[in-house]
């Protein structure tokens, strides 16, 4: 069994959603100690944004690239390796300004690659990442579940499941800057639920 831990809270180890991706990785591992952690965090090491060349590079067949995009595509390569491999995606996602963190938007940039992770068919795109669970788990300071203004549980459905994976789960901790006393139980209550989910993942 194979879990990727994507991290991507400004503020790696200190952020509330890394602390919860944390707790499950723990207990996920406990439940099965023969299986192997892969762990990006892309507040310490960011994936950079795409950009024209690199993105010529990844979508070229590795047969057909120059030298220099072959260096390109390297670490893109690399990512898409890591999520193929998985048996278990975990994505630990705080909400800035009603959306994702734009590290982690780059890193799915990286590894939604046409031929790889996906293609198009004459019915319509098909996801290419199977048998892979994914896991979000979400720190907020505002209240957001089920309002339109959650643009994260979406997005992150529609996008996983465009790449293959269907068997999505949501953990969240919410309020924690509208209720700062309570934020310690917040955080509780939603370890509780990620060791829960992780005993049976």
């Amino acid at each position: 069994m194979n879990l990727l831990h994507i991290s991507s809270s400004l503020f790696s180890d200190q952020g509330n959603s890394k602390q919860l991706a944390d707790h499950f990785v723990q207990t996920w591992i406990a439940q099965h100690p023969d299986g192997a952690v892969t762990e990006r965090d892309l507040s310490k090491d960011p994936v950079p944004h795409l950009d024209q060349a690199t993105f010529t590079a990844n979508i070229t067949a590795v047969d057909q690239r120059t030298e220099q995009q072959r260096a390109q595509a390297r670490l893109a390569d690399t990512l898409v390796e890591e999520l193929m491999e998985a048996d278990v995606l975990v994505l630990s996602v705080p909400m800035y300004n009603f959306g994702i963190p734009s590290t982690l938007k780059a890193w799915i940039d990286n590894v939604a690659r046409a031929g790889t992770t996906f293609k198009y068919t004459a019915t319509g795109p098909v996801g290419l990442v199977k048998n892979t669970k994914a896991v979000v788990l979400t720190a907020r300071g505002g209240a957001y579940v089920g309002t339109p203004n959650d643009t994260q549980t979406p997005y992150l459905t529609t996008l996983l499941g465009f790449l293959g994976i269907t068997d999505v789960q949501f953990i969240y901790a919410e309020r924690l800057n509208m209720e700062p006393e309570k934020a310690p139980e917040i955080i509780n209550r939603a370890k509780a639920e990620a060791e829960k989910l992780a005993a049976s993942t």
